[in-house]
């Protein structure tokens, strides 16, 4: 079964291509056996950078499961996650992924995201686009208010 989701996953990215709808990405969601969620990469279709495959699945999983969990679920992606759909991933936490192309494959079509990876390790004044902290005595309320909340929803 597990060729058959990655299939899946695969047939989407490249639907999405030939219908000119996005990039060249799909994902699906897999849970207790059956897909309960497919994505592809809607960006340009949707003007929302972050609508990629991964993250389109994820947000429809966690719809149908009435979950911000994936507990229990698999990932089947048509290539390898980028920085934010890994992050994304790890958020949603499922039991495992799998990928079919790398991200050097998608570097070589110039989908290359390991200038993210390398602006990690940049001083955060001296990254391409500037982190600068300001009204944190301010913003610290909300977290504080958090922290003594009894009724929170923990994640």
């Amino acid at each position: 079964m597990e060729k058959e989701f990655m299939r899946e996953a695969i047939n989407l990215s490249i639907k999405n291509v030939q219908e000119q709808l996005g990039g060249p990405f799909g994902a699906v969601v897999v849970k207790d056996g059956k897909i309960i969620a497919r994505g592809a990469n809607c960006v340009t279709q949707d003007n929302d950078p972050t609508a990629h495959a991964e993250v389109v699945a994820i947000r429809k999983a966690c719809q149908v499961l009435n979950s911000f969990q994936l507990e229990d679920c698999e990932i089947y992606t048509s290539c390898e996650p980028c920085p934010m759909c890994l992050a994304a991933i790890y958020w949603a936490r499922p039991k495992a992924v799998y990928f079919a192309n790398t991200k050097q494959d998608a570097a070589d079509i110039d989908f290359d995201d390991q200038f993210i990876y390398d602006e990690l390790d940049v001083p955060m004044a001296q990254r391409a686009i500037p982190l600068q902290q300001m009204l944190r005595d301010e913003a610290i309320e909300a977290f504080q208010l958090w922290a003594e909340s009894i009724s929170k929803v923990e994640y």
